[in-house]
């Protein structure tokens, strides 16, 4: 899939979603906004309520997107014979896209009342899309190889120039200068007991602040001004190798307690909506079947 369609497919998923969103809320506006007590009266109570045709349906359709969401997701990621059918990235939009759309019909189906088993369902339902918000934004951090699978830190490492050898042998640099160069790239603090926000700062200060100590050197050296954006630039591409290495270490470790968040609230939600469909079937609630 080129950048073009990809595009296409992940609006054509938020398209999807926003439009099932505005017509569920054009569809049941009055009914919703109408009091509890009060909805019994409403027109389009038999329609609406939880148990009628396009409530059922909306529980039904939502619960039936969540299943599929997490399954097809989950079986895409262990099972090795699907290993070759369409990068694991574009399975995780399709999953965040079936997982959004489903728990949003859910919402619609119990009409805005919440209450007994079936709530700790819900609220289960809204920390699992609430903690998959913010494990994509982990996610996206990792780096990844191109078919979309997470870089191991051997890997990423592996990607590492030599630029002792390239300096030496392209730009007929002495030693002792590799030297003075390579060691620019040595950070310079320590940022461990910093916030997020103070450690990316300093960080992108501290490597703006390597990059103008090589600019320094080479021009000390009197390198022609072609060479020095060259030897720069290979300079660039090995701090931003060694940023993403360090984040490969830090978001690994928290995708690691995301995890732990994530599936509890996941296996709850699961468990207790079997138990409310099979309670449902056995007290003789039917669809449109």
């Amino acid at each position: 899939m080129n950048k073009t369609t990809h595009k296409i497919f992940i609006s054509t998923l938020v398209g999807i979603n926003v439009l099932v969103l505005f017509w569920l809320i054009y569809k049941g506006y009055s009914y919703y906004q109408t009091p509890v007590v009060e909805r019994f009266y409403h027109d389009d109570h038999a329609m609406l309520k939880p148990s009628g045709p396009f409530g059922h349906g909306y529980g039904i359709i939502g619960t039936l997107l969540i299943l599929i969401g997490v399954f097809s997701y989950i079986a895409r990621k262990k099972v090795k014979a699907l290993a070759g059918l369409g990068r694991l990235k574009y399975w995780l939009e399709f999953h965040i896209f079936l997982c959004s759309l489903g728990p949003m019909l859910v919402l619609f189906h119990t009409a805005f009342k919440f209450g007994g088993l079936v709530s700790i369902s819900f609220w289960s339902m809204v920390a699992v899309v609430a903690s998959g918000v913010i494990g994509r934004f982990i996610y996206i951090q990792i780096p990844r190889t191109i078919e979309g699978r997470e870089l191991s830190l051997a890997e990423a490492n592996a990607l590492k120039l030599n630029m002792s050898e390239i300096l030496n042998e392209q730009f007929h640099i002495h030693e002792n200068h590799i030297q003075l160069l390579t060691g620019s790239l040595r950070g310079k603090g320590n940022y461990s007991e910093s916030s997020l926000w103070e450690r990316w700062f300093l960080k992108f200060k501290d490597d703006r602040n390597k990059l103008k100590e090589i600019g320094n050197v080479l021009r000390n050296l009197s390198v022609q001004r072609s060479e020095h954006y060259k030897i720069i630039n290979l300079f660039k591409k090995e701090i931003s190798l060694n940023n993403k290495i360090d984040r490969l270490h830090t978001m690994q470790r928290l995708f690691r307690y995301w995890h732990v968040a994530h599936l509890p609230f996941a296996f709850i939600m699961l468990i207790i909506m079997v138990v409310h469909v099979v309670i449902t079937l056995m007290f003789g609630y039917r669809w449109i079947f």
